[in-house]
């Protein structure tokens, strides 16, 4: 159902500025760096611009780094194609340090603080594509957070930042340790565990998907682990009458995730 033969694969391109060890990753792609800057200036701490670019929107957004200090440089196309090693920068980068992923214990003051959690779980998605196109459906369909483990899994890095279009700064990221572990947790706090699989007998259609609910979705090519499956209390499966066998891991966790916010608001005036 997901993932599968239409995943996408583990990129073999390092992610821009993994050569200056111990510096903040950096982030590329005017929207992207656009809403680094108006959710958590303070992150910033440098930004590179192509010269003779006309955006003013992003320059803008800049005025809020004046009192930071942080240098903004007008470069030429080659530093910028240097600095992104080979990545779509869209003639935008910048270096920054905020928003950093979450742990168990900020997991847990989550399940503590919120009434009736909305929880994507990511079960070793590699792709940093896919990680980030899964935290931009999380956040447009409002959930609570994204959970992953740390091991074998993409990380919040810039292709994160470019896919997820500011995403990253709207929706919690947590990184944990053990996953099975952790989907235990979310059982104890009250929540429902539906995995997603698409042999499973019920359709994500027919489950009540209302309450405190973790999605968990598994990675490219394996779908989910078998001690993650067997954490889950449901399996449920996306029906696809069309010839595919399987829909690649961001994809189908926007379908379950709006289907579960059909359920939730039935009509576009709970929407608020």
């Amino acid at each position: 159902m997901v993932a599968g033969r239409s995943g996408r694969g583990r990129s073999g391109r390092r992610e821009a500025g993994s050569r200056e060890a111990g510096a903040a990753p950096l982030i590329y792609g005017p929207h992207a760096v656009h809403e680094a800057i108006a959710y958590d200036p303070a992150g910033i701490e440098a930004v590179w611009i192509e010269h003779g670019r006309r955006d003013r929107r992003l320059e803008r957004a800049l005025r809020k780094l004046e009192h930071l200090e942080a240098p903004i440089r007008r470069v030429g196309r080659a530093e910028l194609d240097r600095l992104a090693e080979g990545a779509a920068h869209q003639g935008v980068i910048a270096r920054y340090s905020g928003t950093p992923a979450r742990g168990e214990g900020e997991l847990a003051d989550l399940l503590e603080a919120t009434a009736a959690p909305l929880l994507l779980v990511l079960d070793q998605v590699q792709d940093p594509h896919n990680l980030g196109a899964c935290l931009r459906s999380a956040a447009a369909a409002g959930a609570h957070g994204v959970v992953a483990p740390r091991d074998r899994a993409a990380a919040l890095g810039p292709a994160v930042h470019k896919t997820a279009a500011g995403a990253v700064q709207h929706v919690p990221f947590f990184q944990v340790t053990n996953l099975a572990r952790t989907l235990q947790q979310l059982q104890r706090a009250g929540l429902i565990t539906v995995g997603a699989a698409g042999e499973a007998e019920a359709s994500c259609y027919g489950l009540d998907l209302t309450g405190p609910l973790a999605l968990v979705l598994g990675g490219e090519g394996g779908g989910l682990r078998r001690l993650t499956r067997e954490r889950c209390d449901r399996l449920a499966s996306i029906p696809m009458p069309g010839p595919m066998e399987s829909l690649n891991v961001s994809v189908a966790a926007g379908v379950l995730l709006f289907e579960a916010v059909r359920q939730r608001f039935p009509s576009p005036g709970d929407l608020g």
